[in-house]
């Protein structure tokens, strides 16, 4: 590890399946890093929840870890930020406490709600790529109220995952401007707050329960609370930033602060992100949002719900007795790698559609579901792996095809998050993607990239960028393989016909199903 030295700043990244801090220095070298797991609930399929508590617990376990890993002070900590995986929404009272467990992003119950918001087609729709998601704040807020309607009515604040942290942290009930723009439906360009849209929904109550105090990631919150620091082990008074989406902070770690880069975050689903001079309208990708994180830049987002997620549900349902003890020994991506590294490209005819919960890019489409189809008695296990790495790699490249289609080029890929671990998930992207891939030395991007919002916010760095530039190294390059890529060209156009021959299917069954509460 390099030799580090004060200033340091901490992130916190609020992520699916557990939340990660770090402290790094001025130069981006990491100090400590720390992970602490927690559980989703799936009571109904679609339905996803987690306890708020949860985090607390975990954000004091790493903040802990990392003070003493690092031989760290409290007091060379300069500044402090947190961000969170988005749409995870919490309903509170005043004093942060909980009403309901939280709806988290992945939750697709309020399909209904997001159609019933489509069939208003109101001006902001354009900038949230043609159509709302069931993911987003508002439907599911609007699910609460007409579901829910004693815990609606109860609630002082509808917020999220990262509103509430900034509240335990600081006693102050903001909103990243960040997080409103990418999921609330805060339009700059039609004004700001929804408030059309939620007039034709006979929903502007929402308006109050919503922090209207809106602050830009990389600018200051508040100070730590005595009765936080203590939680944290820290001292009291450090600045807190603001912070914003995950997926967004692992743009700026990852140093995709200019045009013509993609940053590709893979956790339990997979991020696209872009930054563009000018805005792009593309039907099925998300956005274009203006100055969600650099003033007078336009973001476009693709994603997929499950990439990651599928892998760990494979993993667990299938490999779980011989993997366990191995997972203790070495990165369990490399035990996987070599499984599915028996398997050539294509694998041997079977194919997996990554739909498994719902698709968000570019169908929009919630009742999507997942699919193994080609199988014969001579597919394995590893088979099976290998086509659940090329079918999430197929959903990535249709992403950027949309996005090509209408005017953004991806020239180079930056990848983070715990997928990166995969070399052979990489190879596999590059190469049906016919772009490079660069890695960067701090895996973690989101991490790294929320205490580059806290370096920014106390002015050792005067912009973003300005500290990208100095935080951030590249450490590798992945390069495609031409005569694979012919190969994936084959069997990914047979990938996105077999949602078309699936898709009424599929919304027959998950409509039976059903995602909304029995009567």
């Amino acid at each position: 590890m390099p030799n580090t030295k004060p200033p340091y700043f901490l992130g916190i990244d609020v992520g699916t399946q557990g939340l990660r801090s770090g402290i790094f220095d001025a130069r981006g070298n990491v100090v400590a890093l720390s992970f602490y797991s927690y559980p989703e609930h799936h009571p109904r399929p679609g339905w996803a929840e987690q306890d708020p508590a949860d985090w607390w617990k975990a954000i004091q376990d790493t903040v802990r870890r990392c003070v003493i890993q690092g031989e760290v002070q409290p007091e060379e900590i300069a500044a402090l930020s947190v961000s969170a995986s988005s749409c995870t929404v919490l309903p509170v009272d005043q004093f942060g406490n909980p009403k309901h467990r939280a709806i988290m992003w992945m939750d697709v119950r309020a399909f209904e709600q997001a159609e019933r918001i489509n069939a208003t087609h109101n001006p902001v729709l354009r900038y949230a790529g043609g159509s709302e998601s069931p993911e987003w704040m508002i439907p599911k807020a609007l699910w609460l109220k007409e579901n829910l309607p004693d815990v609606f009515a109860n609630s002082d604040y509808l917020v999220e995952c990262q509103n509430w942290i900034v509240f335990k942290l600081t006693d102050r009930w903001v909103t990243s401007l960040n997080n409103a723009i990418c999921k609330w439906n805060y339009c700059p360009p039609e004004g700001g707050w929804p408030v059309s849209l939620l007039r034709e929904l006979n929903f502007e109550e929402l308006l109050d329960k919503w922090p209207r105090d809106l602050i830009p990631v990389g600018e200051r919150v508040g100070e730590l609370t005595k009765r936080a620091a203590s939680d944290l082990g820290l001292i009291p008074g450090i600045p807190v930033i603001q912070g914003g989406i995950d997926a967004y902070a692992a743009m700026v770690g990852l140093d995709v602060v200019h045009p013509h880069r993609l940053a590709m975050v893979i956790g339990s689903s997979t991020c696209h992100l872009a930054l563009s001079d000018s805005p792009i309208f593309s039907t099925g990708i998300w956005g274009p949002y203006q100055g969600a994180v650099l003033p007078d830049m336009w973001i476009l987002e693709g994603g997929q719900s499950s990439t990651g997620s599928i892998i760990k549900w494979f993993r667990d349902n299938f490999l779980q007795e011989e993997f366990r003890e191995r997972e203790e020994l070495e990165n369990i991506f490399d035990a996987m790698d070599r499984m599915a590294a028996q398997i050539s490209p294509g694998s041997d005819g079977l194919l997996v559609l990554d739909n498994f919960q719902g698709n968000r890019s570019p169908y929009q489409d919630p009742l999507a579901r997942g699919a193994i189809w080609g199988l014969s008695l001579s597919h394995t296990r590893a088979h099976i792996l290998r086509a659940i790495y090329e079918g999430t790699a197929y959903g990535t490249f249709h992403i950027l095809e949309t996005l090509a289609r209408d005017g953004f080029q991806a020239e180079e890929i930056y990848v983070s998050g715990g997928g990166a671990r995969s070399k052979l998930w990489l190879q596999i992207h590059a190469d049906v993607a016919d772009i490079p891939i660069y890695l960067t030395t701090v895996e973690e991007a989101s991490t790294l990239g929320t205490a580059i919002y806290a370096a920014v916010g106390v002015g050792f760095y005067g912009s973003i960028p300005e500290a990208t530039l100095k935080m951030v190294q590249i450490s590798g390059q992945i390069y495609p393989c031409q005569q694979n890529r012919e190969i994936y060209h084959f069997y990914y156009e047979q990938y996105v016909k077999s949602y078309w021959q699936l898709r009424d299917l599929m919304h027959r069954v998950s409509t039976r199903l059903g995602t909304t509460p029995e009567a």
